[in-house]
């Protein structure tokens, strides 16, 4: 079973029909048990940076990723829900650096671009040897946001550019994140989340 973590933020609704392309059991749940337990768990993500780490925290939900992290148990972040798995965010930190999940280290920051947020397709540069990009590498895939990681983290990474280069996903044992919305990206979308479904 997939269950997507309903914590006040993201497409959980057509991020569910996604995900139940992949022919798995889906569930949006709060649930913590549930969430702990799922064969694979979604972390979706929509909005800024704090207001999601804490709707996430009032659901546990960053203790959930850790401990599934320390499991082993596959968990995909979308968007904010990469996001949210560094270390710190600077969106709307006026006061201080917003304060991540922090699996992974380093800090989500404003990218340095003319027009934001980046929003559309962009094509996306893979690693040798990733899993969720079997089939559709260099593909394009449908990005909304203004903030992202630079530097690289985990074992494989994918990039994209927009004024400067960024990190369009991360593949790190369990822990799977994209930046871009593969459930808003198509046929090359859908191919992703059967390409991770299928690694559960």
């Amino acid at each position: 079973m997939i269950a997507i973590l309903d914590y006040g933020s993201g497409n959980l609704r057509s991020a569910e029909r996604a995900f139940a392309t992949s022919g798995h059991d889906v569930v949006v749940t709060a649930d913590r048990k549930v969430a702990l337990e799922a064969t694979g768990l979604v972390i979706p993500g929509v909005g800024a940076f704090a207001a999601c780490m804490s709707g996430l925290k009032s659901v546990a939900g960053d203790e959930i990723a850790r401990e599934r992290v320390a499991l082993g148990r596959p968990t995909l972040g979308i968007c904010i829900g990469m996001q949210i798995l560094f270390e710190s965010g600077l969106e709307h930190a006026e006061n201080g650096a917003h304060q991540g999940v922090g699996i992974w280290s380093g800090m989500v920051k404003k990218l340095n671009s003319p027009i934001l947020p980046h929003m559309g397709w962009n094509t996306v540069s893979t690693t040798p040897g990733s899993t969720i990009f079997a089939g559709v590498e260099n593909e394009s895939f449908y990005f909304v946001h203004s903030y992202a990681a630079t530097a690289p983290v985990g074992q494989y990474q994918a990039w994209s550019e927009y004024g400067e280069p960024f990190l369009a996903a991360v593949e790190d044992g369990a822990l799977t994140a994209t930046q871009f919305h593969p459930e808003k990206s198509g046929n090359a979308g859908l191919k992703l989340i059967s390409n991770w479904s299928k690694s559960l």
